[in-house]
């Protein structure tokens, strides 16, 4: 019977009941899993949230993704100085720099406004 996980026993119990259910092709498991699946979302959203990045840091991590230099990111910032002093955490992120990395990198505006 589905409950809603309130406990880290209720939660072990839950991740333990999805691996048996991983491997079953049946329509009533599927939707058990489903189902489980948000209850353990819930449960790690309230019990485990994960904070924003620094905006630089997600930065620094998209470049790095993408294999970009300094020098490719000049246009979202306006020029090379304004790209060292951002990244150097010397100047802050305006609205428009935000807007371009977000256009240009795909970053997301949650990670490049921070919380």
């Amino acid at each position: 019977m589905l409950r809603p996980i309130k406990t880290e026993e209720d939660y072990d119990k839950a991740l333990n009941r999805i691996d048996f259910l991983m491997d079953k092709e049946d329509q009533d498991s599927l939707d058990e899993l489903e189902v489980l699946a948000l209850l353990v979302e819930k449960y790690e959203d309230n019990n485990f949230p994960i904070d924003a990045p620094d905006p630089i840091e997600a930065i620094k991590f998209r470049m790095e993704q993408m294999g970009l230099t300094n020098k490719d990111i000049e246009k979202s910032f306006g020029g090379q100085n304004r790209v060292s002093e951002v990244l150097n955490k010397k100047r802050k992120l305006n609205l428009r720099m935000i807007q371009n990395l977000h256009k240009e990198l795909d970053i997301p505006y949650e990670s490049l406004i921070g919380a």
